[in-house]
Order: structure tokens, then C-alpha cells, then sequence
């Protein structure tokens, strides 16, 4: 983080290897809010990397949604959406939340 000039912490559960990130930053500057979009990203490709998982416990959430592909990739994110298409045909529940429509 001291490399991108970010002030975090992080906390966790030790035990399970859960990791939570608080990055402070102003979402207004455009040099930390990239700095950030990069400190995330490292993150999720290193937890990849070691074949783990960026989810945790909370799941994807709305900032979290991009890299799913990453994870899972596109067969499995298929066998999602037609999970999601045949429990909720009209899309109802959580748009956008997870994956879109046209994903």
C-alpha cells in the first residue's frame, strides 16, 4: 500500500485466511481512487494466484462483481445465470448485484 500512497488497515481471521481491507482515500481524486482500483486488483489476482478466493465470507457485493469472471470463468458464470434465469425469470432479485443480464 505505501508504494500507492494508500493509508489502510486490514483485519481478519487468522485461523481462516479472511481478510478485510479499509483503504482511505477520496473517491473524488482520480490519482487515489486509481490507486486504489489497482491495490484491489493486485489483491484479487495474489489471491488467485495461490488458489484461493477473493469472495470470503460476504460474497462478491457490487465491487467485487467484475472480477468474478476471473475466478470462475465463463462456463461457470453461465451455469449461474441460468440458475439465476430460471429462480427469477424477470431478474427481480438483486439487479446487477452479482452478474448482469447480457454478462
Amino acid at each position: 500500500m505505501d508504494d500507492l500512497g494508500l493509508t489502510a488497515s486490514i483485519l481478519g481471521h487468522v485461523r481462516d485466511g479472511n481478510f478485510y481491507k479499509s483503504i482511505l482515500y477520496d473517491s473524488k481524486n482520480i490519482k487515489e481512487r486509481a490507486a486504489v482500483e489497482k491495490c484491489i486488483n493486485d489483491i484479487v489476482d495474489r489471491a488467485l494466484e495461490i488458489k484461493g478466493t477473493y469472495t470470503g465470507e460476504h460474497g462478491i457485493g457490487l465491487g467485487k462483481k467484475e472480477s468474478l469472471l476471473k475466478e470462475l470463468g465463463l462456463e461457470t458464470i453461465g451455469v449461474i445465470k441460468s440458475i439465476k434465469g430460471a429462480l427469477d425469470p424477470y431478474w427481480l432479485i438483486n439487479p446487477k448485484k452479482i452478474i448482469d443480464k447480457s454478462t
